[in-house]
Parts: C-alpha cells; sequence; structure tokens
C-alpha cells in the first residue's frame, strides 16, 4: 500500500513516523505548500514530496490519503481524495461541513473513512468505560482539563494555527477531544449547563474557560471544566458512585481504584509498553495514534474495529454547539 499524507506540519510528521516505524511494507509520500515542511520531510524521512495532490496521484499509485491539514481545509480535500478513489483517514474536523454529503461519497465510492479520535481509544478510559457499564447505579463524575494555549505549539505564535479562529478555537478544540469518549462512557446528554468567560489576556476572541454540568440520559451527572489559561497542562478525573471510585490524573500509569475493603488506592495497569514523545505533556502517548493508524489499515482490508464514526462525530458536535451556543 501507498498512503499520501497531506499537510507536514507536527501531525503529519507525527503519523510519517508511526507508519515508517511500524508498518514496513507501506510506502509514504507527503504533500504540502509549504517548501520548508517538504524539504524538512525528504530529509528527515526519505519520503518523496510535491506541491498539490494531484502531482502525487499522477506519480504514485496511491491507497489512502491520510489528511493532517488545518480542520476547515479537511471537508475540500476529503473530497479530492475520494475524487482519486482514495480511502481517507483525517484528523480531527471541529466543524461538521460537508458531512453528509463525504458520508455519502464513501458509502457511494466503497471508499473507507476513518475519523481520529485518540481519546476514544486510551486503555485507561476504556477500563473506565467497562466499569460505567457493568454499574447498576447512577455514577457522577468530575474532570478538568487544561493547557496554556501558548504551550500547545511553542514552536510557533498561537495567531499562526487554527485555533486563532473563533469556529477552531481552543476550547472547542478540547471538547472536540474529550466528548466522544465522555459520550461513549456516559450516555447521550439530555440537559446542559454551562458558564463560559474570558479570563485571560490572551489574544483571542473567544472564551477561554468553560465550566459545563451535563446530565445524561441513563441519569449520569457530570461537570466539566475546559480551558485553555492553565499554566500547568492537567487533565483529571474522579468518576464515582456508591460501589466505586476511580481517579485519572491523564496520564498512562495514573489511573488508580479506591479498594473499599482494604481503603487504599490500587494502580491499573492499563499498558504493557508506553510510548511518550518529550515534545508534549505527559498526558499525552503516541500508543493511540499507532493504534488509530493499525485500525484504519485493518478497516481497508475489510476488518473494522473502530470506534468513533463521522456519524458519531455529527452528534458530538452538535453538543458543542449547544455549549458555545451556536444553535
Amino acid at each position: 500500500m501507498e498512503f499520501l499524507v497531506i499537510g507536514l506540519g507536527s501531525m503529519g510528521k507525527r503519523r510519517i513516523r508511526l507508519l515508517k516505524n511500524n508498518f514496513k511494507n507501506i510506502k509514504i509520500v507527503g504533500v504540502d505548500k509549504k517548501e520548508d515542511r517538504r524539504n524538512e520531510s525528504e530529509k528527515k524521512y526519505n519520503i518523496s514530496t510535491y506541491k498539490t495532490i494531484e502531482k502525487a496521484v499522477k506519480n504514485n499509485n496511491l491507497t489512502a490519503g491520510i489528511v493532517c491539514t488545518s480542520p476547515l481545509s479537511h471537508a475540500n480535500i476529503i473530497k479530492i481524495c475520494f475524487s482519486h478513489e482514495l480511502h481517507v483517514f483525517t484528523e480531527i474536523n471541529l466543524v461538521k461541513d460537508e458531512y453528509e454529503d463525504i458520508i455519502e461519497a464513501s458509502k457511494n465510492k466503497g471508499l473507507e473513512l476513518f475519523l481520529s479520535s485518540t481519546m476514544i481509544y486510551r486503555k485507561e478510559l476504556d477500563y473506565i468505560y467497562k466499569k460505567v457499564e457493568n454499574e447498576e447505579q447512577k455514577v457522577n463524575y468530575r474532570y478538568h482539563v487544561g493547557q496554556y494555549l501558548p504551550d500547545w505549539h511553542p514552536w510557533e505564535d498561537y495567531n499562526d494555527f487554527f485555533v486563532e479562529n473563533k469556529r477552531t478555537n481552543g476550547c472547542r478544540e478540547l471538547f472536540a477531544i474529550e466528548l466522544p469518549w465522555i459520550i461513549r462512557t456516559f450516555g447521550e446528554i439530555e440537559e446542559i449547563k454551562c458558564f463560559k468567560d474570558k479570563i485571560s489576556e490572551l489574544n483571542i476572541e473567544y472564551p477561554d474557560i468553560y465550566s459545563v454540568l451535563l446530565k445524561h440520559k441513563d441519569g449520569h451527572i457530570g461537570n466539566i471544566n475546559m480551558d485553555i489559561v492553565s499554566r500547568k497542562a492537567i487533565r483529571n478525573l474522579e468518576v464515582y458512585s456508591e460501589n466505586m471510585h476511580l481517579f485519572w490524573d491523564g496520564t498512562p500509569t495514573g489511573l488508580e481504584e479506591y479498594n473499599f475493603e482494604s481503603e487504599e488506592m490500587k494502580n491499573i495497569d492499563t499498558y504493557k509498553n508506553i510510548d511518550q514523545n518529550n515534545n508534549y505533556a505527559s498526558n499525552i502517548i503516541e500508543n493511540v495514534y499507532l493504534d488509530e493508524l493499525k485500525i484504519f489499515i485493518d478497516k481497508i482490508k475489510g476488518q473494522n474495529n473502530e470506534k468513533y464514526t463521522f456519524e458519531d462525530d455529527l452528534y458530538t458536535l452538535s453538543i458543542i454547539d449547544q455549549i458555545e451556543g451556536n444553535i
């Protein structure tokens, strides 16, 4: 198989690195409008790169496109890939532009469509999902996710990438990352109460903190705080009922369960090997990015183990629209 990585920024380079290190039978080529990015990728990864998708298609026998550009460009790029009969893997979209057309085109053409949603593939959260699924009582949870916006891409100004745009703002991205696993674990949402504000001096035109209360249809209730002002990157979760009490600090070794009988905390080991990149915060691991690629490749081969689809994302984005007040 031959994969075309479209967009050679940080996410594109991550996907190339994972593909090269783990799939020796897959040829990789790249596309980016920026010459410096093309030159860097050619030198660092020993791949061919092109300025346009059309040139890449003309010179290679491509199987799939991996879309790693800014979210507002995704819909058009996906349609271009489909026009060249390429299966598509796309990073998080944040907006539902042309979703219905994309879903229909995928089905009509018989081309696979895969949407990245890394948190839903975290093993710690899969453990929590199963605990909640087997819990007969209603469950409460509180969750705080925050990271200072200028620290997201320390190599560039935050006004120079997609979080500058109100439609694809930083808090919206956090919700789009976290809500898929929350909805999978606790169920569809029945009621939303929300407070939001801008408390920083960041040069942005949208709220930088959200405090959201969610009531799920199964009766579970959650209190979620999302922000882009926390100077220390944080992901802090507590899930509890009369029969269970779980804590997670967002790291791959940070899941704990309270043992009622011994009255002690027990660490839950969910990973045999942990792959981390020092360029990112400690709560970000490479394992799930690799898992997604494996599942996408399996899907092309006819085995479908994906946990999150474009149809699921339509619902998630509709909840985010309600939280932001865009309904």
